[in-house]
């Protein structure tokens, strides 16, 4: 085991370009998206942190922020130098923040993603499906996700409203920006009508307040969504990220029964079991979505003239093959 994970370990640490040698960071904030309630995340979060703590020998700090904008804006000031995103927010983590995708999160029960949803309340008989949300004539309320939540958010962005021409701002009468737990009370207590959601936040907030999960139904299920990348900024030191890229291959894997079955009841906890070496070639998937979405967003675009327009969408089009490209170049494994 101990010569599995130390291959896997050298291997991962192999596709990232070398940094300048420098002294190990003896301290480190790391950031937590905010999916639910400050005190949910603490207490399942606070097990993971303390064991990160002790197997890397340099002191964590968790970093919460109100929405994703918070932890993303923080890593890009070096306030955050290791955080958990969405695959949406590490897009933009990536992109705007100097950081790096290492790892990514693997669900409980080994599946390597998760699914969007739309939701209603089990009362309400006129919202059954997405056709039931097209009329676009100001008479529903709605819950919308964190403007870089993948699953709240860019998703049903792309497989719900681009693709049935829905401009949200002018279809419903009333939109709310929140995040996955915020969003599922509202529909629970009948303040929206419907709202996004996903299937992993359902696990965890279904074990903490089963009743909840008994008043809401189901009106949409995105594709599966790759599963959460945990993200770095790529000017830690080499020692650093040596470190860490230990703990989350070694996680849950290595250890005395005892310790390896403790581990896993701390992943678990987070809907997650061991973790699995990543990179930034992840974010493929998402960066077609986000080009789709634009050119949904040109296509529907009256205003533009239509040489403007043909332009844009030739470049976008390319930027989208592109990226298909690449995904496609992607090892199997």
């Amino acid at each position: 085991m101990k010569t599995f994970l130390k291959g896997l370990v050298v291997a991962a640490l192999a596709t990232f370009a070398p940094m300048p040698a420098s002294a190990d960071t003896s301290e480190i904030n790391f950031g937590i998206i905010s999916t639910e309630s400050q005190q949910n995340l603490k207490q399942d979060w606070e097990p993971f942190l303390a064991a990160m703590s002790k197997e890397t020998g340099v002191k964590i700090n968790p970093f919460f922020a109100s929405d994703y904008a918070g932890i993303i804006e923080a890593q890009k000031f070096n306030k955050v130098q290791i955080a958990w995103y969405g695959n949406k927010s590490g897009m933009e983590a990536v992109d705007r923040a100097e950081g790096q995708v290492f790892a990514q999160s693997v669900n409980k029960d080994g599946s390597q993603g998760y699914h969007g949803l739309l939701i209603t309340n089990v009362e309400n008989t006129t919202l059954n499906s997405v056709d039931d949300i097209k009329k676009c004539d100001k008479s529903l309320s709605f819950g919308n996700g964190d403007p870089n939540s993948t699953s709240g958010f860019l998703v049903p962005a792309v497989f719900v409203f681009g693709a049935n021409n829905i401009d949200v701002k002018s279809c419903f009468k009333a939109v709310t920006n929140a995040n996955h737990e915020a969003n599922l009370m509202a529909v629970v207590n009948k303040q929206v009508d419907f709202s996004t959601f996903n299937t992993d936040t359902m696990k965890q907030i279904a074990a903490q307040e089963p009743e909840a999960m008994k008043k809401i139904k189901i009106i949409w299920k995105s594709p599966l969504i790759p599963s959460d990348p945990i993200v770095w900024r790529k000017d830690l030191d080499a020692g650093t990220r040596a470190k860490f890229m230990t703990f989350f291959m070694s996680y849950g894997r290595q250890g005395t029964v005892e310790e390896v079955k403790a581990a896993r009841e701390v992943l678990a906890n987070l809907g997650w079991s061991p973790f699995k070496p990543s990179s930034d070639a992840q974010l493929y998937p998402v960066r077609i979505l986000e080009v789709s979405k634009a050119l949904s967003k040109v296509q529907m675009d009256d205003a533009m003239a239509q040489a403007d327009k043909d332009a844009k969408l030739k470049d976008l089009l390319a930027q989208k093959a592109e990226f298909e490209k690449l995904m496609g170049e992607i090892p199997q494994t």
